[in-house]
């Protein structure tokens, strides 16, 4: 067997007239052991991402029941189609663009469709209640068995006697003529009561500034008797209607016992 002189000992290769080989690269092995390693390394991986995107397809796919109680993975997405017209669904809708603030989430704002209100039905001016007038007699303090009377067109103190006596007595409490705070008081036939020549009486209207404050009487509270009142009139202040010899006059004050009595009514309810 031949001796290999091709490679001299490691310590002294020119003493034994080593020379370099030159038949080769050198390196060439741990080359191709490189590039071996590499393109294993490239196929490994083209493997594992074609494995990995077989499992997302397969798990991304719909999952169906066919009623089996096995579970089908169907190819074909699932598809909805919306129903026709109105499905009576509150419909959603972004809100309006506004300035964002720091933190805030975006919202959304739910719509409903108004419904027409339901028509109500108007009540005419003629279904409303009128208010109720106000009638009254006018009874003395001292003969209470005596009411203000019209009689022949003048008003006496006189006890009731029928049913004429009865309209006779009965009067119209109405705001008064000349002041809206007074009282003015109207017969059944629409005459008003007014003061002339001091003495009270029924008359018409005639319209006259005159006739207003002759007809027009203001209430003052009885100092002698509760619940009764005294009437003064508006354009003779300090004369207050009173019965004399059962005839209402108008008369000035006094300050008298007798006069008291006279001067003072109570308003009651009205006789007819």
């Amino acid at each position: 067997m031949p001796e290999d002189k091709s490679r001299p000992p490691q310590d002294r290769p020119w003493e034994n007239g080593w020379t370099l080989d030159t038949s080769r690269t050198p390196g060439t092995r741990r080359l191709y052991l490189a590039g071996a390693l590499a393109v294993a390394t490239i196929a490994a991986c083209a493997a594992a991402i074609a494995v990995t995107g077989n499992e997302l397809d397969t798990s991304s796919s719909p999952r169906q029941d066919d009623g089996s109680g096995l579970i089908n993975f169907s190819t074909q997405p699932a598809t909805t189609t919306p129903p026709q017209g109105e499905s009576g669904l509150s419909s959603v809708s972004p809100s309006p663009k506004a300035p964002r603030q720091q933190g805030s989430e975006p919202t959304a704002t739910v719509t409903v469709t108004p419904k027409p209100p339901k028509p109500t039905a108007t009540k005419s001016s003629s279904s409303k209640p009128k208010p109720s007038a106000t009638y009254r007699s006018v009874n003395s303090v001292n003969y209470p068995d005596r009411y203000w009377h019209v009689d022949d067109g003048y008003v006496g103190l006189d006890p009731v006697r029928g049913s004429e006596s009865r309209e006779d007595s009965t009067f119209k409490l109405v705001k008064g003529l000349a002041n809206s705070s007074c009282y003015s008081f109207t017969t059944h036939d629409g005459k008003y009561l007014r003061h002339r020549d001091f003495v009270l009486r029924a008359d018409r209207n005639d319209g006259s500034s005159l006739f207003k404050q002759d007809a027009t009487f203001c209430p003052r509270d009885s100092s002698y008797y509760s619940g009764a009142t005294m009437l003064e009139s508006v354009n003779y202040p300090g004369y207050f209607l009173r019965h004399q010899n059962f005839v209402v006059r108008l008369e000035r004050f006094e300050y008298s016992y007798e006069y008291f009595q006279d001067s003072s009514f109570k308003l009651v309810g009205g006789l007819s």
